[in-house]
């Protein structure tokens, strides 16, 4: 074969290339209009049943001297390819994504901004046990220069045995300690049906983790003009925990803070497993603040500083922790909680440490 004939068996190849290249972007527009048809009839993107219709349709027509399996495997490519465009293209329409908003969401909470650069924290009792309680762990927040405080009134446990919280009475209690010390109340709610009458005591409301895919909660305080701390479930996937935002956020609430909280793992040497890479992740991904919660994720006063440090040191937004004026006598999560002094070291040392980032 000459020079010029091989030469022209190339051209013919990038043409034939170039062919494929115009047929495979057709069928990519092809392939994001029924995502969006999909997306609006509810359906789900990956079909198996569609995809074996269409590669029986193609080897009924191949006899080429490709092998079946060669075709195979090229089109599940292009399959997979496709779905992987029809999941971009969600992610783009995402109110909460990055590509939908790129300037950083500041949560504002009574003057206290969640999200503009500021490190912050969000400190107090794993559960509201009585008012004094509460006034301590407030009084001592002051003093640091802290003012938003976290309570659990309404405290959904794994055993029905455990305490499960105060409720009512125990939001009276927070609202008015913040009333009296000046602090904002954040704290959790549990049902749809309990969202309207906490609006007069919280300032930020709390959805935990056990109802991180509780939908209806979600589409509920994302009716409402109050802040929303989301945090991540147990098991959730960051698409997961980004899509549960997108709940909120579509319903016309945008002040949402995002919340680490560590996740199941095999891991027995902490309560949960701190998945640190998520914060940046979903900084990356979405425009809203993001916080860690130490206690939670470490279950352990040994690692709460640590833990910390590291949480700031990967750009959080805000510390969460738990502080109690007599742990061993809590009614929840006795061992992980800080009395005043260690709250005071951790706060004190930590600023330090934010000096030093700065």
């Amino acid at each position: 074969m000459s020079t010029n004939e091989l030469n022209e068996l190339r051209n013919k190849i990038d043409d034939i290339n170039l062919e494929i290249l115009t047929l495979l972007n057709q069928r990519a527009e092809v392939v994001q209009e029924i995502g969006h048809q999909k997306e609006k009839q509810g359906t789900v993107r990956f079909d198996p049943v569609r995809e074996r219709q269409s590669l029986d349709l193609i080897n009924e027509h191949h006899d080429g001297p490709f092998e079946r399996s060669t075709i195979q495997h090229i089109f599940k490519e292009i399959f997979k390819a496709s779905l992987e465009l029809q999941e971009d293209d969600h992610k783009k329409a995402l109110l909460v994504s990055r590509k939908a908003r790129p300037e950083d969401t500041i949560v504002d909470i009574n003057g206290e901004k969640i999200g503009n650069g500021e490190q912050g924290f969000i400190m107090g009792p794993c559960a509201v046990e009585s008012y004094e309680q509460v006034k301590e762990v407030a009084l001592a927040m002051k003093e640091q220069g802290l003012t938003l405080m976290r309570g659990g009134a309404f405290k959904p446990r794994t055993s029905p045995y455990d305490f499960q919280g105060l409720g009512i009475e125990g939001l009276h209690i927070l609202r008015k300690v913040a009333d009296e010390v000046g602090m904002s109340v954040v704290s959790e709610i549990l049902t749809p049906q309990d969202v309207e009458e906490a609006l007069d005591y919280v300032d930020v409301i709390q959805v935990g983790a056990r109802n991180m895919q509780n939908f209806e909660l979600l589409k509920t305080v994302g009716r409402v003009k109050k802040p929303v701390l989301l945090k991540r479930g147990l098991s959730a996937t960051i698409q997961e925990f980004i899509n549960a935002a997108e709940y909120i956020i579509s319903q016309g609430n945008d002040q949402i803070i995002l919340c680490e909280r560590g996740i199941r793992t095999y891991e027995k040497a902490t309560r949960n497993t701190l998945d640190i890479s998520a914060v940046p992740i979903l900084k990356k991904e979405t425009h809203l603040p993001v916080v860690v919660d130490v206690t939670h994720s470490t279950g352990r006063k040994d690692l709460l500083f640590p833990a910390a440090k590291a949480a700031l040191a990967i750009g959080a937004d805000a510390i969460m922790a738990e502080v109690h004026p007599d742990p061993a006598v809590a009614l929840s999560d006795a061992a992980q909680q800080m009395n005043i002094p260690e709250f005071n070291t951790f706060i004190e040392e930590l600023k330090v440490f934010k000096g030093k980032l700065a």
